[in-house]
């Protein structure tokens, strides 16, 4: 819901902005459009956006088994807390990528997915069928990567992904 400050004074782009969005916003779906799609110029360059996922965090109901199964098996780098911490942070090799935490909590089921890209899609297949796990066999996808999904050990769907050549 749009909220016009108490003095429009001191914000003259206010009621344009207010103005647009009575004139453009369908809440057929209960959120405004997009800020690109309604504001253009100095406006839109106003409007705040995300700039980038900083961390995803999974509630895991065995801190010992999860970060073991990050960080052995998938070869994340444990950057805080550890096998015996309530919460616990990892991250892929690049450098700038998301952070995965673990809280200990009840895990959730079937939320979504979270996409790993590695190196080689049917290599890191192989690797986890011998150290027994049972991921689903790897296919090309319609979209352009190659793909598999497996479970991590609460049962948090993980896709291993790498874009097709």
């Amino acid at each position: 819901m749009f909220v016009a400050p108490n003095s429009l004074s001191a914000f003259s782009h206010w009621p344009l902005v207010l103005n647009l969005s009575l004139l453009l916003w369908a809440p057929s779906n209960g959120f405004p459009p997009s800020a690109p799609t309604l504001l253009t110029g100095r406006l839109a360059s106003m409007v705040p956006r995300v700039e980038k996922v900083s961390a995803v965090t999974f509630q895991v109901t065995n801190m010992q088994v999860s970060v073991r199964f990050y960080r052995d098996v998938l070869g994340m780098e444990l950057i805080y807390g550890g096998e015996d911490s309530y919460f616990s942070s990892l991250r892929a090799s690049e450098a700038e990528s998301a952070i995965l935490n673990l809280e200990r909590g009840h895990p959730v089921k079937h939320w979504g997915r979270l996409i790993l890209y590695v190196t080689d899609v049917d290599a890191f297949w192989s690797h986890l069928k011998e150290n027994g796990f049972d991921p689903e066999t790897p296919r090309n996808g319609a979209w352009g990567e190659r793909y598999f999904h497996t479970p991590d050990p609460d049962g948090h769907e993980l896709s291993f992904a790498r874009p097709l050549r």
